[in-house]
């Protein structure tokens, strides 16, 4: 079965950064009905226990919308704190550290790759070096093989797989996956390639995002 990859069908985005006056740069990022607040502290003192000669550490903490983190928050950091560092500039802050605190303030869908935008916006917001800017994109795979990018909670729930993808701004290159569900190697490289071409609408909005804002200040 062939798909149109020509123009994914994303939700509609929203952005607003500077929110927070304490973090060094703070971004909301809401796709539909899910909504993340990021937060980014540092290049700041590192514990020595966690220092490295060399460059920055990267820690990254989600918080859920209600209770404690659980095992799913923490496989989800893991994703965004790998992305964080392909594209972040580290060995220009050695011996320091660099915070990232995500959270939750609402959930429908597309958790991860509304994490990893806001962690994007946030780290803009901050001046922080970087090699690449980066975007989160999710594909869910029906039962009857349709891929659904950005897709919802329910959405999530029908298919029978969930791929996640953050991709680089430069080479649309994946900068990091995480995958649930059975999926052949024909549907993984057609999320793929549908992921990268709804990049191309993610970094746009990033574009105007900051366009608009400087726009204001002037």
């Amino acid at each position: 079965m062939e798909f149109d990859k020509s123009c994914p069908v994303l939700r509609e985005y929203g952005n607003e950064q500077s929110l927070l006056s304490r973090p060094d740069g703070s971004s909301t990022f809401v796709q539909g009905d899910t909504n993340i607040l990021a937060g980014v502290y540092g290049p700041a003192e590192v514990k020595v226990s966690k220092e490295i000669y060399d460059r920055a550490t990267v820690e990254v903490l989600i918080q859920p919308k209600t209770g404690l983190p659980s095992v799913r928050e923490r496989a989800r950091e893991q994703c965004v704190r790998e992305t964080c560092e392909a594209a972040l500039l580290l060995t220009l802050h050695p011996r320091s550290s660099l915070t990232l605190i995500l959270q939750v303030i609402h959930d429908d869908g597309s958790l991860l790759s509304c994490c990893l935008n806001a962690a994007c916006m946030a780290l803009m917001d901050a001046g922080l070096p970087m090699s690449c800017l980066f975007c989160g994109v999710t594909c869910a795979i029906t039962k009857e093989g349709q891929i659904i990018t950005d897709p919802t909670t329910r959405q999530e729930k029908e298919s029978r797989a969930l791929l996640t993808f953050a991709i680089d701004s430069v080479q649309r290159n994946v900068l990091m996956s995480t995958t649930t569900g059975s999926f052949s190697i024909k549907e993984l490289q057609q999320c793929i390639a549908i992921s990268q071409k709804a990049s191309e609408q993610i970094f746009q909005f990033y574009r105007d995002s900051v366009k608009r804002r400087y726009s204001k200040i002037k």
